[in-house]
């Protein structure tokens, strides 16, 4: 399915209308495929039972919901910073990624994801600064002084694990719960803490290159042949938080809101609009103009943490296009 935005520009007398293409789904059927699965944001196609195509699409969901609108150059600009970053951190632990055909698309290796996604945070923001607020002074199992202040950096990361639910909310849970209720062996979560808090830390110095702070960010974990990967996306305005280094000090000496990148922007948005996924509530409509300005944002994250210009792929027959380039990746494999 695809959107299309119009943005007008005035130059000179004369209007120039660019229109601009938004994928919002997908219905391929490649050669020995097997399965296909719609989630928020990415379409996973399983070739032979062993390789998954993922097509991170123009969707963009907040509170565990799908909005109505696609972001231009979202699936872009998630792909190619996730892939960036799975290829900057395979020295810590394999990775899934075997090729990315097209700028939208990265195929690699099936493995059994983890029920839980691995949340680890840096500094007090988000829906843990909106739950400590609230009250709450024990996040997944972790004790939080009171006392805290807004976008706070703990003095260690913490990891704040949630489950992974298939269809609706994630739900905060404690490292303890986690192996009382057999989701992982005490080993392998401990063995998935130490590979969190690495990721993380290598998070950190890169982000710190660009004049940026990791804030928080979640990982997901698989495994294969009985080894661990790391799977799905890593360190994007999706799964990640941002603040610019430069302006962090003063804004929060002043109690001021932390110039970040990240999907959050997105959240308050919709909270300032009454919605926040909850029953009954409507989503805000989301305007052309809207919809630009979040994908400039996105823009903005890519060429600040990757420090290069964004190159816009050609959306004009964006579908055929990530279809052609799929196969052709997929008639060169020995299945």
């Amino acid at each position: 399915m695809l959107l299309i935005f119009a943005v007008s520009l005035q130059l000179k007398n004369t209007i120039i209308l660019i229109m601009t293409n938004s994928l919002t789904g997908t219905e391929f059927n490649f050669p020995k495929q097997t399965h296909v699965y719609h989630g928020k944001v990415r379409d996973v196609y399983t070739v032979n039972d062993d390789f998954l195509v993922m097509i991170a699409t123009d969707r963009i969901s907040a509170f565990d919901v799908i909005l109505p609108q696609g972001i231009p150059y979202k699936g872009q600009v998630l792909n190619q910073i996730a892939e960036k970053f799975l290829d900057a951190t395979a020295d810590i632990l394999p990775n899934w990624k075997i090729a990315s055909p097209d700028p939208m698309v990265t195929v690699g290796l099936k493995c059994q994801p983890y029920k839980v996604e691995m949340v680890i945070r840096g500094y007090i923001t988000g829906s843990a600064w909106r739950e400590y607020i609230a009250g709450t002074r024990m996040l997944c199992g972790i004790s939080l002084p009171d006392g805290m202040k807004e976008n706070q950096q703990f003095p260690m990361p913490i990891i704040t694990p949630t489950t992974k639910a298939d269809e609706g909310h994630d739900e905060n849970i404690s490292k303890e719960a986690i192996i009382a209720q057999g989701l992982v062996s005490r080993n392998e979560y401990e063995q998935l803490e130490k590979y969190t808090y690495a990721l993380f830390q290598r998070g950190t110095e890169i982000a710190a290159q660009k004049g940026l702070i990791l804030v928080d960010t979640k990982y997901e974990f698989g495994k294969r042949d009985g080894k661990i990967y790391l799977i799905d996306e890593i360190h994007t305005p999706d799964s990640s938080r941002y603040f610019y280094r430069d302006a962090y000090q003063e804004r929060f000496e002043k109690g001021e809101e932390q110039k970040q990148l990240s999907k959050e922007f997105v959240r308050k948005w919709l909270i300032e609009n009454g919605f926040q996924g909850k029953t009954g509530q409507q989503i805000p409509e989301m305007s052309d103009a809207y919809c630009n300005s979040v994908s400039e944002r996105y823009i903005e994250l890519f060429e600040n943490i990757t420090g290069e210009k964004f190159q816009k792929a050609d959306t004009s027959e964006v579908a055929a296009r990530i279809e052609k380039n799929i196969r052709a990746f997929l008639n060169l494999q020995p299945f």
